[in-house]
């Protein structure tokens, strides 16, 4: 899980300091930012696989889409004609102790709660230079003595004991600058045994971090990598959500993807899952819980099932209403789809790390927001759980500009985005600035700054009370006499509330 991330220079992200507990809202405006901090989540995610120039062409790209690439320049702040030369990103995070590496053995972390920093420099196309090149890449652990101070979210001091693992004083990768040139040192586990691995800066074409593969090298490294490449972007695709899967390549591995292929595989593999039959007393346990969530959204629904075909050699996830009637997933609404594949999310405990979700309200009738809004909270840990086979490291971050959303959100979980104005060099620019809701912990631990609840109000109400220079045909609903007093009572609410 990531606790906090700081950004300067990274699109119109300027001195960005966000903190992050275990389910985070973004709200504001279009056009302020709020994708942009997804951006540079997915960055740091794409980082960890891939060279640098390759990490920069796939935000906001998919795989198999023909959305064009994003060239280098699109990520560093510019203002007119002038690109800024320096990005520098850091992430404090809390990962997983245990893992494997890339030949399935057994690594495990030297200490787990840690801050990755990296600095990337633009050099102009004719410099010589790498186009971007990194300038400082660190991994330091963050002391747990201090990490009540450092961890702002509530939680159990019980719950932080038993999460936070290990010791370490010294970084896992360094930087230093010897003779005019960068290098940046990769440190075995052992801490100051052994000398450690430098590589020269201006020569590196991806992050140091990703070339950490083998538990019997730096298995720390190894698994901020893992860290990082779990987090999951998801994109629901109601395509993918309707494919049923391959038995031949069923492997118990299988998760959900982003974009929401692999359903039936995954609720396949949760069947045969030791913790979910414990917990649900076995696969009709399982099946029963799935379609009472999913009668949460939907009516009359009475079961759900994968239909596994032999014959075929394919999983379906299938639908039963009260009737007996049988729906495939591909005769499921988009909505409904989207709704299973989060609960789905919900009860996989091999799911143990980021989501991030852009717009949750896509497809879902307004009635039901607050169904979906609650599923999405119920998925991340429990801060006051130290049980943690059944309570895995995940979070949720979702981003979004509507007041059906947002209005279902607790106080504490809402993050405000906004545009501020910056002078710099005698240009005038405009980026995005960070607020949150006066008496959470947001603002009185994080020092991020207030937003009223008036202004939020004011982003909130879709309402315009000028009256209209029209007759009474085709009148709008919202100007309409006989609805007045409900909107005047929907708005006392919240200016009250």
């Amino acid at each position: 899980m990531i606790t906090r991330l700081q950004v300067d220079g990274f699109k119109n992200l300027i001195d960005i300091d966000l903190r992050f507990g275990p389910f985070t809202c973004i709200t504001g405006e279009n056009g302020v930012g709020k994708s942009n901090i997804f951006d540079v989540l997915q960055f740091l995610s794409y980082l960890a696989d891939y060279p640098v120039s390759e990490a920069i062409s796939k935000i906001r790209g998919r795989e198999g889409s023909f959305m064009p690439s994003v060239s280098v320049t699109d990520i560093f702040r510019r203002v007119g004609s002038e690109v800024s030369d320096l990005i520098t990103i850091s992430a404090e995070m809390i990962i997983s102790r245990r893992g494997e590496d890339d030949l399935g053995q057994p690594a495990e972390a030297t200490y787990n709660y840690l801050k990755y920093a990296l600095e990337l420099k633009y050099n102009p196309p004719n410099s010589g230079r790498q186009i971007v090149e990194i300038m400082r890449e660190e991994l330091v652990p963050m002391k747990k003595s201090e990490a009540s101070k450092t961890l702002l979210f509530p939680h159990a001091y019980k719950w932080r004991n038993e999460i936070i693992q290990g010791k370490r004083n010294t970084a896992f990768i360094s930087t230093e600058t010897n003779e005019d040139e960068t290098y940046i040192n990769l440190h075995q586990d052992g801490g100051s045994r052994g000398k450690p691995n430098p590589f020269l800066a201006s020569n590196l074409p991806r992050t140091v971090l990703s070339t950490a593969r083998y538990a019997s090298e730096t298995p720390t490294v190894l698994l901020v990598r893992r860290e990082m490449q779990k987090w999951k972007f998801l994109q629901l695709e109601p395509s993918a959500l309707r494919q049923p899967d391959d038995l031949e390549t069923f492997t118990t591995r299988v998760r959900v993807s982003s974009d929401g292929a692999r359903l039936p595989a995954t609720v396949y593999r949760l069947e045969q899952s030791k913790e979910v039959l414990e917990e649900f007393g076995g696969s009709e346990g399982l099946y029963t819980e799935l379609a009472n969530r999913l009668s949460e959204l939907v009516e009359n629904i009475a079961q759900i099932r994968v239909d596994k075909d032999e014959r075929r050699r394919t999983l379906t996830l299938q639908v039963i209403t009260r009737d007996g009637t049988i729906f495939p997933a591909r005769s499921l609404s988009d909505g409904t789809l989207r709704f299973l594949a989060l609960a789905i999310l919900d009860m996989d405990y091999a799911e143990d790390s980021l989501i991030c979700l852009e717009e949750p309200e896509n497809g879902i009738h307004p009635e039901r927001i607050p169904a979906i809004i609650s599923l999405l909270q119920n998925i991340p840990f429990d801060p006051y759980d130290e049980d943690l086979e059944q309570n895995p490291l995940r979070q949720v971050i979702v981003n979004t500009h509507s007041p059906s959303v947002v209005s279902e959100i607790p106080d504490s979980a809402l993050v405000y985005v906004t545009s501020v104005e910056y002078v710099s060099d005698g240009h005038r620019f405009r980026a995005a600035a960070i607020r949150a809701l006066e008496d959470t912990w947001r603002t009185a631990k994080g020092e991020t700054s207030v937003i009223s609840r008036g202004n939020l109000i004011g982003y909130l109400n879709p309402i315009n009370f000028t009256t209209p220079n029209e007759g009474q045909q085709g009148k709008k609903v919202k100007h309409r006499e006989d609805l007045q007093s409900i909107i005047q009572t929907t708005l006392f609410d919240l200016e009250n509330n």
